[in-house]
């Protein structure tokens, strides 16, 4: 990983991080990401808590500090602890994270692994806890999560230390 980045963020800061990020310095691409995560968001067919849970777990497959560091509002609000959103570490099968959330966790993998290759106990077991409509759902977010954050981490400028945690606001998705 490269401390270095190979670009930054336009001159012209306007206040939103994503807009502000080496992303923004293509307008037009950039709003329809911003455009796209704000869809995801507020209109997912499973909670925000849920949500946050598999872009935590994309984004520790990935690498990203900045997403590792980022905690979403809208998931603490609905319930999302920091203790919980730590349960999302490789073990996450042995922790306290309830059935539903370690079948997200399942589908996360199996999507950020090898999506072709999955089995059929994990295709029964995501489909035992969740409709088609709601594993849909969670495949759009982890699509987005997953190519936002692998777009951060080869622009390059990655910290090597973790950042600390920090609550962003679900109206960086605004625009």
């Amino acid at each position: 990983m490269s401390a270095k980045p190979r670009a930054t963020g336009p001159a012209t800061q306007t206040g939103n991080v994503i807009r502000d990020s080496a992303m923004g310095l293509v307008p037009e691409t950039v709003s329809e990401i911003i455009a796209l995560n704000s869809h995801v968001w507020r209109e997912s067919l499973v909670s925000p808590a849920l949500l946050e849970i598999i872009r935590l777990r994309n984004a520790r497959t990935v690498n990203c500090v900045f997403c590792k560091s980022v905690r979403y509002d809208v998931a603490r609000a609905d319930g999302l602890s920091e203790d919980r959103a730590e349960m999302v570490a490789d073990g996450y099968q042995e922790s306290a994270l309830t059935p539903r959330e370690k079948a997200a966790l399942v589908l996360a993998d199996a999507y950020l692994g090898f999506p072709a290759g999955v089995d059929a106990q994990i295709a029964r077991q995501v489909a035992a806890d969740y409709s088609e409509a709601e594993i849909a759902s969670m495949l759009v977010a982890l699509m987005c999560f997953n190519f936002t954050s692998r777009m951060a981490v080869s622009i390059g400028g990655m910290p090597e230390d973790p950042l600390p945690i920090m609550e962003v606001s679900i109206a960086i998705s605004a625009g």
